[in-house]
């Protein structure tokens, strides 16, 4: 399914639909170019699920997870350790272990990591510039009235 988002409003609200439909152990995988709004898109999910504090990109740290109402949301950004360094990032970092768990994880370059990650994403969101601020969303895996 795709969704326009021509604001960065449409994008917050596309983020509080996706949260309503995550439940603990979920996996979503964010493609898109830099600058395409996937950090900007898992700081709207992390607000509709209670996250007060400051939403940051992992992009040095891999990892920043957060207490929400539904238990752990790890935010993961694997770009740096795209390639041969991948498996082992991934074995250090837990994350398989912690979906496991219950944890939600919302990972950004995660479409070479999903079978390390514990299989198939449960969810997939791409995003691609459609103009300044425009964007164009491609869901796969929402339940199909779960996202309008």
């Amino acid at each position: 399914m795709q969704r326009q988002l021509r604001t960065r409003r449409d994008t917050r609200r596309l983020g509080v639909e996706i949260a309503r439909a995550l439940a603990p152990g979920d996996l979503v995988i964010l493609s898109g170019d830099l600058g395409a709004g996937k950090t900007f898109l898992v700081r709207a999910v992390a607000r509709a699920l209670g996250v007060t504090s400051r939403v940051t990109s992992p992009t040095f740290t891999l990892v920043q997870e957060y207490t929400t109402q539904r238990g752990t949301l790890a935010h993961v950004d694997l770009y740096r350790v795209l390639g041969d360094k991948l498996p082992q990032e991934l074995g250090r970092l837990g994350l398989r272990e912690r979906r496991g768990e219950g944890a939600i994880l919302l990972v950004e370059w995660g479409d070479a990591a999903t079978e390390m990650l514990g299989g198939p994403p449960v969810r997939r969101v791409s995003l691609a510039i459609a103009g300044e601020s425009a964007r164009v969303a491609t869901l796969t895996g929402f339940p199909a009235g779960g996202i309008v």
